[in-house]
């Protein structure tokens, strides 16, 4: 029972850190993205907006993104049922990667108001304190396959470097070359 805990645990693990990576790395690229559109006063009153709002109306601001790629996913699902696998998997993978990356900005420009709220600044730490709990969990676990994929690789250069070298012996003796041995 213990090891199916620990299994469990530690899926839950990676997903979090996997939806962290996303979050982390998306941001930048919304960001950019909002950046380069030209759209400098909308997005002036955006922000002057969401700075006007109470904290606690803020919170629904991150309700917009969620709305506009539902339907989205719902087609996902449906191309799915029609047997559409791969589609229904780019489409559905693409809703999450913009619907994290906005999310991701959005966080970013309304983290102060949230930080007003009380609540909402426990509820953030401790989403941090689970952050670490899944790093102490799965960062051992990744070391693990990284030095096994060490060596692995190590043992693939290894066992090409040989095959490599063998077949370049049988070439020279095939040419009449004098074989030179590394």
């Amino acid at each position: 029972m213990r090891a199916i805990s620990r299994i469990f645990w530690t899926f839950l693990a990676v997903l979090f850190l996997i939806e962290a990576w996303l979050w982390e790395k998306l941001e930048p690229v919304v960001a950019a993205v909002v950046r380069a559109i030209p759209l400098a006063r909308v997005k002036a009153a955006i922000a002057a907006g969401v700075n006007a709002l109470p904290p606690f109306a803020v919170l629904f601001v991150f309700l917009i993104p969620v709305v506009v790629l539902f339907p989205f996913k719902l087609a996902a699902i449906w191309l799915l049922s029609e047997g559409h696998f791969i589609l229904a998997i780019g489409v559905y993978v693409l809703a999450k990667l913009v619907g994290v990356g906005v999310a991701a900005f959005l966080f970013e420009t309304c983290k102060p108001k949230l930080l007003q709220m009380r609540w909402f600044a426990a509820l953030y730490e401790w989403v941090r304190g689970v952050w670490v709990w899944a790093h102490r969990l799965v960062d051992p676990i990744k070391a693990r396959i990284r030095r096994w994929m060490a060596r692995l690789r190590s043992k693939a250069r290894a066992g090409f470097a040989r095959r490599f070298g063998r077949v370049r012996r049988w070439m020279r003796r095939r040419r009449g070359a004098p074989s030179q041995s590394p």
